[in-house]
C-alpha cells in the first residue's frame, strides 16, 4: 500500500508539503476562503484526500502560531483521519477564540498532518465498514443499543 495525497476533483491549490527534511508534519492549506465569526466553529475544506495503509491514520494538528496570531484553535485539539475515510476530503475544524471575525484565505496554511501507525488489541473483533464522511463513521453493522 502506498500512502499519498490526491486532489479532490477541481482543486488546483497547493498539495501538502513538509517544510524541512526533519519536519514531522505536512503543511495543509485551506482550499477556500472562509470567515469564522467570534465564538463560532467552521469547517475548512482542504481540496485533498489521503490514502493510507492498514493500521495507519493521519493526525491533523493546528499550526502552532494560529492561537497567538489568528486566535484560532482546533476545538477537539486534533483530528483523526482513519484509513477507511478515503476517498473523502480532509476537513479541518477551527474555533475563533478572539473577538473579531477571522478570514482564512484559500491557500493559507492552517494545519499540519502527520502519518501515524497504531496497534489493536489481540482480541479485537471490529467488523464494520465506513459508509459516510466527516463527523461520523456511519459504519455498517452498527448496533442501536
Amino acid at each position: 500500500m502506498e500512502r499519498h495525497f490526491e486532489r479532490i476533483n477541481g482543486y488546483t491549490g497547493p498539495m501538502p508539503q513538509r517544510a524541512t527534511a526533519y519536519s514531522a508534519g505536512y503543511d495543509i492549506a485551506a482550499a477556500e476562503t472562509v470567515v469564522i465569526q467570534p465564538g463560532k466553529i467552521a469547517l475548512i475544506p482542504t481540496g485533498i484526500k489521503v490514502k493510507l495503509g492498514r493500521y495507519e491514520y493521519f493526525e491533523l494538528v493546528s499550526r502552532s502560531s494560529l492561537p497567538r496570531k489568528r486566535h484560532l484553535v482546533m476545538p477537539n485539539s486534533i483530528g483523526i483521519i482513519d484509513s477507511d475515510y478515503y476517498p473523502h476530503e480532509i476537513m479541518g475544524q477551527f474555533l475563533n477564540i478572539g473577538d473579531q471575525p477571522v478570514v482564512i484565505n484559500a491557500g493559507d496554511r492552517i494545519m499540519q498532518g502527520i502519518f501515524r501507525a497504531y496497534m489493536v488489541a489481540d482480541n479485537d473483533d471490529a467488523q464494520g465498514y465506513r459508509t459516510g464522511g466527516f463527523g461520523s463513521t456511519d459504519k455498517e453493522n452498527e448496533s442501536n443499543d
